[in-house]
């Protein structure tokens, strides 16, 4: 199973918030035949932030989302050029986005087992930095699929 295509990668991208950032997920999930419906896409992110931040350390933020519109598990990865607000742990803005879509059906499986990879994988600095520096969707599917075992 193809978690993460080059396909599902942005890089270098300029959006004005998180609620921007939220439609392009959305919109690259359905022409990643991940999801069906943009909207509830956007809805099960936005349900998911208000629980609380996703914005973690060091610019990173892992938004994630659980749906009936999603098909099957996916990664989504938007780096920014520049950082926008995304009432991070530590208050700094957010440049890398690493978005997970799980179908409702695989909540407590798939989901807890991708999030804690990737949480895992963003602790380490190494991984962070080479993140930051790629500027290819082809980097950031190496690096990502290489530490996550994808």
């Amino acid at each position: 199973m193809d978690i993460l295509r080059e396909e599902q990668i942005k890089v270098a991208a300029t959006y004005a918030n998180q609620a921007e950032v939220f439609t392009e997920i959305a919109a690259i999930a359905v022409a990643a035949n991940i999801a069906t419906q943009p909207m509830e896409v956007i809805a099960s992110l936005k349900a998911r932030e208000q629980e609380g931040t996703t914005g973690m350390m060091d610019g990173f933020a892992i938004p994630h989302g659980k749906s009936s519109a999603i098909n099957r598990p996916g990664i989504i990865i938007i780096s920014l050029k520049e950082g926008i607000e995304w009432q991070s742990l530590d208050g700094q803005a957010i440049t890398f986005v690493v978005a997970l879509l799980i179908p409702a059906g695989e909540a407590g499986t798939t989901h807890i087992k991708l999030l804690s990879k990737v949480a895992r994988m963003l602790m380490q600095e190494p991984i962070k930095e080479a993140l930051k520096l790629a500027t290819t969707a082809k980097e950031i599917h190496q690096i990502i699929n290489s530490n996550l075992g994808a």
